[in-house]
């Protein structure tokens, strides 16, 4: 009798349902290491990336900015935009220097202060762009926005002045395009913003490999109008002179190069290992949509995935570049794997203060320093693991 009143047997939880609570559980272990780290790191080091956005020094804290600004004076004043007195070479294609231009009319400092408070709202609009287009909710959407102002890829663009943020906008505005079925005007966009930053032309030959030849040939062509139109616009030798400086330039053995060929010199390995490993990331990449292009939604993760491939390849790929593949990440969400999404966003919040407290030498605080190169690395597996989903798949479990 007692078996019989003890009522029916709780099942089993089915496998993915394990699998989901083991995803939260790990992400929710990554997420806690993640804070308590960004915590003790900014107490050990006050001097953090966003304490450092009000300082004055334009030399040696906006570097990139001041670069920038150099080229966009000279510009103005009918000089080389190559040849400043900027402490680093302008290592970007003359289109960026001509759209810069308005900033030629500020002094340094104030051009630098107007231009970082442009580019946080413009990472704050496109990310919000990318929740509303899929659908995510409120409290999702806040999370996530939260967390990408607190990153320190962001935190990094903004100190030094980068233009990632001016990329992160053109990608986002051709995914959503591509998105709402104007796949010649996402291709549009992606040129162009291509032709501001030729390591991201990875994204371009996605087009290629899914056989999508109109998008293609629109993309290539507006990649090299806008070019050109800078070229011009500069004077035809800025384009030789930033050709040369493209190809001359060594890859730098820093702790935040997040590329392959980083990785390789950080280890004392020649940086063309890096390179032929990452051309296998990317190539691989590419034949691997190819043969499944009828499974794979160009206006997924796929885009970003071929992107994170680039990065590994590219000679430089600071770790302020995990910023383009925030969309990515969140793009994530609608396929069930917000614990993935929660678990990447909060490893890009670890500051670049957690170089500083190994030792110099040893393989332990080499592999230590090549944090970022793996937070990279996982970020193009995931996207590239979930950019195919079969028909005949079954639903995926909501997170």
């Amino acid at each position: 009798m007692s078996l019989l009143n003890r009522g029916p047997d709780r099942a089993p939880p089915a496998p993915r349902e394990r699998v989901v609570t083991l995803r939260w559980a790990v992400s929710g272990v990554l997420v806690l290491a993640s804070i308590v780290a960004t915590v003790v790191l900014h107490v050990r080091h006050p001097d953090a990336l966003v304490t450092m956005l009000p300082g004055p020094d334009m030399r040696d804290l906006h570097v990139d900015f001041d670069t920038f600004w150099h080229s966009a004076v000279a510009l103005v004043s009918g000089d080389d935009i190559y040849d400043t007195p900027a402490k680093l070479t302008n290592l970007n294609p003359p289109l960026l220097t001509v759209l810069l231009v308005p900033f030629a009319l500020l002094d340094a400092l104030t051009a630098y202060r107007v231009f970082m408070v442009f580019t946080v709202l413009l990472v704050a609009a496109a990310i919000l762009a990318v929740a509303r287009e899929l659908q995510l909710s409120r409290t999702a959407t806040v999370l996530a926005l939260v967390a990408v102002l607190a990153s320190s890829p962001l935190h990094g663009a903004l100190v030094l002045g980068q233009i990632y943020p001016l990329l992160l906008a053109g990608l986002v505005a051709g995914w959503i395009a591509q998105r709402r079925g104007r796949p010649v005007l996402a291709a549009v966009l992606y040129g162009v913003t291509v032709a501001l930053k030729p390591s991201l032309a990875p994204v371009l030959l996605l087009l290629a490999v899914q056989r999508r030849w109109v998008p293609l040939r629109a993309g290539v062509a507006s990649a090299a109008v806008a070019t050109l139109a800078g070229v011009l616009i500069a004077g035809p030798s800025s384009g030789i002179e930033w050709l040369k400086i493209a190809f001359s330039e060594p890859v730098p053995d820093t702790v935040d190069n997040a590329s392959l060929p980083g990785l390789a010199v950080r280890f004392g390995v020649p940086s063309v290992f890096g390179m032929l490993a990452g051309l296998a990331v990317l190539v691989g990449t590419l034949v691997w949509i190819g043969r499944n292009r009828d499974r794979i939604d160009p206006a997924g993760t796929a885009p970003w995935a071929v992107l994170a491939a680039g990065l590994l390849f590219s000679p430089i790929a600071w770790h302020n570049y995990l910023l383009l593949l925030f969309p990515g990440a969140l793009a994530l969400v609608p396929l069930g794997l917000g614990a993935l999404t929660a678990a990447g966003l909060a490893l890009a919040v670890i500051p670049v203060s957690w170089n500083a407290d190994w030792p110099p030498e040893g393989v332990a605080p080499d592999l230590a320093r090549s944090l970022y190169c793996a937070i990279l690395l996982a970020y193009w597996a995931v996207l590239l693991s979930s950019s195919v989903r079969s028909a005949a798949e079954e639903p995926v479990p909501s997170d």
